[in-house]
């Protein structure tokens, strides 16, 4: 998998994941390389969710 492709999925992903929580922004789902768990606990912060169920719905879209 080269890096254009990771980052188009990516981009689909955080799609889904707006459609599905609609609080959420880009600057929310920007994954930066080192602040994973600063995204998460944005995440987890609008949604309500902890990170595991996150993840779950994630894989379930």
């Amino acid at each position: 998998m080269n890096e254009t492709t990771i980052k188009g999925a990516w981009n689909e992903l955080k799609g889904k994941i707006k459609q599905a929580y609609g609080d959420l922004t880009d600057d929310d789902l920007t994954y930066e390389e080192g602040k994973e768990d600063e995204m998460w606990g944005r995440v987890q912060q609008k949604t309500g969710k902890t990170k595991d169920e996150i993840k779950k719905a994630v894989a379930d879209l």
